[in-house]
């Protein structure tokens, strides 16, 4: 004897119609809580998590959206383009790499500088967005960061680097990426010569090359909560010195409590702080 199809099977089966299901990307998976939540609900709460207030990783040009005034930011040297020197070669070559990242994330590069204003208040703004190969910083990232550190020295202006990325010093440019790190350092030593204000903002995640140089020189260094910050990651630091890490090893909450970080801040009041620290700067 056949078994009777459920009425919902016999329906699509007599109708023609495709049975309905939820829209891929609708609800995406905390990575805190590690709950099912609703992406709207999401980015609608500055990509924090609305169950355990987890702070998610923002795209770059969101990020700008979430702290500058609207329509008041100026891009600066989006022309450059990173090179091949070495005719680099992985899974694929870096030349195909790049137009790769390009074209899936919309950046020509993993930063972005230019000027903006925060609450009213004029600034020199540069982010590093680890959503274009980790964050990681070339030839084009340094010099973005240099030329937007030595306009603000010229112009007399505050400056504000968000950080957020994974990886340091880009492999694929070997010593032409090593070089930017003592590169943007010198570029923020004059600028601290010339009596400017830098405010680093550090965010999940800001590790290698990028935490051991310009991530760690601020004036004031901020960072969201629990984003992770170091050089080498706590699973590379465990096995090579087979300790077991202290809890919370290379957090926020951990840095700030030794010293590291001078603040830990929310997203919420993120742009709130950095417009009071500027102003309270006389800046």
């Amino acid at each position: 004897m056949a078994t009777a199809k459920p009425d919902l099977e016999s329906w699509q089966e007599s109708t023609g119609k495709a049975k309905r299901g939820v829209p891929e990307g609708l609800w995406i998976r905390c990575q805190g809580c590690r709950s099912t939540v609703y992406r709207r609900s999401v980015e609608e709460n500055l990509f924090i998590c609305p169950e355990c207030d987890h702070h998610f990783i923002v795209p770059g040009q969101i990020r700008i959206q979430q702290l500058l005034d609207p329509d008041s930011f100026e891009e600066w040297f989006a022309d450059l383009r990173p090179a091949d020197p070495l005719g680099f070669v992985d899974k694929m070559p870096y030349a195909e790499r790049l137009k790769a990242e390009a074209k899936r994330t919309g950046m020509s590069e993993a930063c972005v500088a230019g000027r903006g204003y925060m609450r009213g208040r004029p600034l020199v703004f540069a982010l590093t967005d680890s959503n274009f190969i980790m964050g990681s910083m070339g030839s084009v990232v340094g010099e973005k960061l240099t030329r937007a550190v030595e306009a603000a020295t010229e112009k007399k202006l505050p400056l504000v680097i968000l950080s957020g990325s994974g990886g340091g010093a880009r492999m694929h440019e070997g010593i032409y990426s090593l070089m930017q790190m003592a590169k943007v350092s010198a570029a923020l030593g004059r600028f601290h010569d010339a009596g400017g204000l830098y405010i680093s903002v550090l965010t999940h995640p800001t590790m290698g090359g990028v935490a051991a140089s310009f991530a760690s020189l601020g004036d004031l260094t901020l960072a969201e909560p629990k984003a992770l910050i170091g050089f080498a990651g706590p699973r590379v630091v465990q096995a090579t010195v087979n300790e077991k890490l202290p809890p919370g090893f290379q957090t926020s909450e951990f840095l700030l409590k030794h010293g590291f970080v001078d603040r830990i801040v929310h997203r919420h009041d993120l742009r709130s702080e950095i417009a009071r620290i500027i102003d309270y700067c006389g800046r």
